[in-house]
């Protein structure tokens, strides 16, 4: 004998699918602009955490401050002319403003990338013994034309009497804008006004904001 579904039965797998409906179809909402948003707040948040873990303080050195960890945006030859960025600590010699790959054993000023340690997260930078697009250590989404399909990134904000687009990080997580090789000293250029980051596609535009001394970042 065939045994129905009762009433309070079939409720339930109604509820259960709602449910499950809600859960997914947001997935199917999100556009790459979305994702290379996320993906970007994601990673001023490691950077963040890495200056938090990670004091770049040297007594023997009066410009140790000039090694903290930041976050760049470039496009440039060694991008592949697209807009990406690169996660390092410039903290090596004399502080240049641009990250060096590891030699004679020496770590790298790239940081690793904690989902595949045999990548760095960048998609490939400027200056000498560096990572370029299309090497074998790129991390290839943080390629934002060739994985989102992003056009366009602009830095604006903070109050610091610099444009560049780089934001760097102390251990105590406050951020900073400018280009760390030319900070005059431990507190030159800290952002004291919100830092937004807009990333633009053919179509339309998402704004990451940073917020001053505690360095939160979030999609506005």
């Amino acid at each position: 004998m065939r045994r129905a579904f009762t009433m309070l039965e079939l409720i339930f797998v109604i509820v259960v699918v709602g449910i499950i409906s809600v859960l997914i179809l947001p997935s199917f909402n999100r556009n790459n602009l979305q994702e290379a948003a996320d993906q970007l707040v994601s990673h001023i948040r490691y950077t963040q955490h890495l200056a938090m873990i990670d004091d770049r303080f040297d007594a023997e050195d009066e410009e140790w401050f000039k090694g903290r960890w930041q976050i760049a945006f470039i496009n440039n030859n060694s991008s592949g002319n697209q807009w990406t960025y690169t996660v390092f600590s410039d903290w090596k010699g004399a502080h240049t403003g641009s990250p060096n790959k590891a030699v004679a054993g020496i770590r790298s000023e790239y940081a690793t990338n904690p989902l595949d340690t045999t990548k760095y997260l960048t998609c490939g930078d400027s200056g000498t013994n560096i990572v370029h697009y299309g090497d074998p250590e790129v991390t290839d989404n943080l390629c934002l034309g060739d994985t989102y399909g992003i056009t366009a990134v602009s830095v604006n904000g903070g109050n610091t009497g610099s444009s560049s687009s780089r934001i760097v990080f102390d251990a105590l997580g406050r951020p900073y804008r400018g280009n760390s090789r030319y900070f005059n000293n431990a507190a030159h250029r800290i952002m004291t006004t919100q830092v937004q980051i807009i990333l633009s596609n053919s179509s339309d535009s998402i704004t990451i904001a940073i917020e001053p001394e505690t360095g939160y970042a979030h999609i506005l």
